[in-house]
């Protein structure tokens, strides 16, 4: 069984193996496969230690070309911005870790976002390599995130999430929506729409649904709970939008608002607030709470 390389400050490497082409080293390889990174940076990488071998050995610019080696590489952003906001572990135990993220903190690396994780910041924080996240939740969305810190009992804990048999609930500020009878429930078909970030509802059987009641009728905007039965890409953020109720601060739905890199003047206005499942190990029940509040 093959070892995977070691984290480096909290981030996983990334795996490539090697394809068929007539390239001499691993360094040709590398340069045509990711155009987007200069020859120089892979240079750099490499005498830093951060372009490994399946042993963990160093690929250096003359390590030799061969199809099907898997080349383990640490994937870097150039001055990539400290995000200015905390997380905070509310649980942590010998098999689950659980983070109350902050605003614009992505969960994992994506993007320009490679170091400023909640996963790497964990990791950093804890020593603990093994953590994973049992699920996501947006970059721009504040709130619960439940981790694993066990391979040995992670799959017991991500089939709460597969066999929806965890309970996720989230509050939201939007427009008011006083032509609708409350509690109410959303349901459509969920489909990658243009750009590629963007999701749309479309024709076809229903592949999501959404529980949606009111917690406070305030001004302008109404507080709503809104609880995912399925768990499909930007769901609450879409349902919302076509019932007429864009949550506030939705740079996304109903359309593009093209903020610039770094503004965090105005948060997406939802939180993952609440988890609560029966603990598959011991059959005991857990719930967890956000102390985060949206203003209202």
């Amino acid at each position: 069984m093959r070892k995977r390389p070691p984290d480096l400050d909290g981030l996983a490497a990334s795996t490539l193996q090697l394809p068929p082409g007539d390239w001499t080293t691993v360094l040709d390889c590398l340069c045509d496969r990711f155009p987007a990174v200069p020859r120089p940076a892979w240079l750099d990488r490499m005498a830093r230690g951060r372009v490994l071998d399946d042993a963990g050995q160093w690929i250096g610019p003359d390590t030799p070309f061969n199809v099907g080696q898997e080349v383990h590489y640490f994937r870097e952003v150039a001055d990539e911005p400290r995000i200015p906001f905390e997380e905070v572990v509310l649980h942590a135990d010998e098999h689950l870790l659980v983070a109350d993220k902050p605003h614009f903190l992505p969960v994992t690396p994506s993007g320009a976002h490679v170091h400023e994780t909640l996963l790497g910041r964990l990791i950093r924080r804890t020593g603990n390599p093994d953590l994973v996240p049992l699920h996501r939740i947006d970059r721009e969305t504040a709130g619960l995130v439940l981790f694993s810190t066990n391979p040995q009992s992670r799959a017991r804990y991500q089939a709460l999430f597969r066999e929806r048999r965890i309970r996720k609930q989230y509050e939201a500020m939007a427009p008011a929506l006083p032509g609708l009878r409350f509690p109410c429930v959303r349901t459509s078909r969920i489909a990658a729409g243009e750009p590629f970030f963007r999701m749309q509802e479309t024709q076809g059987p229903d592949n999501s649904e959404t529980r949606i009641d009111v917690i406070d009728r305030g001004e302008p905007d109404w507080r709503y709970a809104l609880e995912p039965v399925t768990g499909r890409k930007h769901q609450l953020r879409l349902h919302m939008a076509a019932l007429g109720a864009p949550i506030a601060n939705d740079r996304l739905y109903p359309s593009l608002d093209h903020r610039a890199a770094g503004d965090y003047s105005a948060p997406l206005q939802l939180l993952a607030k609440r988890l609560s499942f029966i603990d598959p190990l011991d059959g005991d029940p857990r719930s967890f709470c956000s102390g985060r509040q949206l203003p209202g």
